[in-house]
């Protein structure tokens, strides 16, 4: 597989089906968002993290490829006019958002009970998992604004919202573990 085609060079890039596409189209941008998160899930396993989290968050970057390949198909090169699918591209299921719900509730059974937000620090491990959800929150964003365009499985969008839930949980299971310290965001009294 060669890495460069120069068929980018004028600014387009090509979806799967073939159609091309500006690359600041939001559909680009979207998957691309997208891969940055995967990026970052990547920094975020790499830290010290328990082994069946680790395999959680290999997981979980299978899954951003597979939301990257469905936002980089065009959605009418994708089905045929019978509507059988035209193109194998893999799906999100239940399943797959079921796993981070199961998840975040074992990691919650040993944390204490969140009262206030919290501000993103207090171990470098932990702030890996709080650019990640930020990442994942602006992917969700992206997604939700080609949805609104051009519709696809909602269970993609229902996937990068308890995304970004778990990697919030996740960053408070590291701050309890690593015993770093969780400051509460307590807005003044006016």
């Amino acid at each position: 597989m060669k890495i460069y085609t120069k068929t980018g060079d004028k600014g387009t890039t090509a979806l799967f089906g073939g159609t091309r596409v500006p690359k600041h189209h939001i559909r680009i941008e979207s998957y691309g968002t997208v891969d940055e998160l995967n990026s970052y899930i990547g920094l975020v396993r790499d830290q010290k993290i328990d082994k069946p989290t680790h395999e959680v968050l290999i997981k979980i970057q299978d899954r951003l490829f597979t939301i990257g390949s469905m936002l980089a198909t065009d959605p009418e090169k994708a089905t045929l006019k019978s509507g059988k699918e035209r193109l194998n591209i893999p799906k999100i299921t239940v399943e797959d958002i079921e796993l981070l719900e199961k998840e975040m509730d074992k990691m919650n059974e040993s944390l204490p009970e969140m009262t206030h937000f919290v501000l993103p620090g207090g171990h470098q491990s932990v702030s890996f998992c709080h650019i990640a959800r930020c990442v994942c929150r602006r992917a969700e964003r992206m997604a939700t604004a080609l949805y609104e365009n051009e519709k696809f499985d909602e269970k993609l969008l229902q996937y990068l919202n308890r995304l970004s839930d778990y990697l919030f949980v996740l960053a408070r299971k590291l701050s309890h573990e690593l015993q770093a310290d969780e400051i509460k965001w307590i807005p003044p009294k006016s």
